[in-house]
This record gives structure tokens, C-alpha cells and sequence, in this order.
């Protein structure tokens, strides 16, 4: 029997999450720190500060969530069925057709509601 357990987000937690969002800050504080490394330099600590700040929030309750869930995205991605190119084609000729059809439809509409218009303004004077 499979039963699921959710948990609920804990101090420590919390606690791992500020610590992600502080590491990530002090690679981007870091960076215009040390101005006068080279950028090379700065961005690979930027790199490497966003890593080590995505494996700690990785490591909590919602983290794990959050990868159970892009596995189970990965399964239903691969469950698609792509339309072939001949098929990609057609729906787009139709899409462009069926816009310009609509779009020479709402330009006679406009110059017909246009010279109703300019024919009731007319009346008045």
C-alpha cells in the first residue's frame, strides 16, 4: 500500500530557504564587490553561488516538491504527440488565411460604419 505523506514546511526549512536566498544575494553582492577582478572572475562566483543556493533550497520539504513534480512533467512531456510538419503547416496557412479574411471583414466593417457616421453628421448640418 502506497500512501502519501505530505509534510509540512518546518522551521529548518525556512531556515534553509533564507540561507539559499542569502548566498545567492551575497554572489550577486560579490560580483559588484569586486569590481576590479576580472568578469570572468565575478560571474563564475555568481554561477557557482546560484548552484550551491539552488542545492540548499533543494534540500527542503517544497524543493523536493518541486522535483518530484519536473520528474512528473519529464513522464507527461514524453506522452505528447507532436504534429508532423505537413500538419504544422496546414494549421498555419489556415491560421494566416482565416486572419486575412478577418482583417479585409473588420476594414469593410469599419469603412461601412465610417461613411454611416460621416452620413448621420452630415444630416445634422
Amino acid at each position: 500500500m502506497d500512501t502519501k505523506v505530505d509534510r509540512e514546511p518546518t522551521a529548518l526549512d525556512t531556515a534553509k530557504l533564507a540561507l539559499a536566498l542569502a548566498i545567492l544575494i551575497g554572489g550577486i553582492v560579490g560580483y559588484y564587490y569586486y569590481a576590479d577582478y576580472p568578469v570572468v572572475v565575478r560571474a563564475v562566483g555568481v554561477i557557482v553561488a546560484t548552484i550551491v543556493a539552488v542545492w540548499v533550497a533543494m534540500q527542503t520539504t517544497r524543493g523536493q516538491a518541486l522535483w518530484k513534480f519536473i520528474q512528473g512533467s519529464r513522464v507527461e512531456l514524453r506522452k505528447v504527440v507532436w504534429p508532423t510538419r505537413e500538419e504544422t503547416i496546414q494549421t498555419t496557412i489556415a491560421v494566416l488565411i482565416f486572419a486575412a479574411v478577418m482583417g479585409v471583414f473588420f476594414w469593410l466593417l469599419d469603412l461601412f460604419l465610417l461613411s454611416v457616421t460621416q452620413w448621420i453628421m452630415s444630416q445634422g448640418g
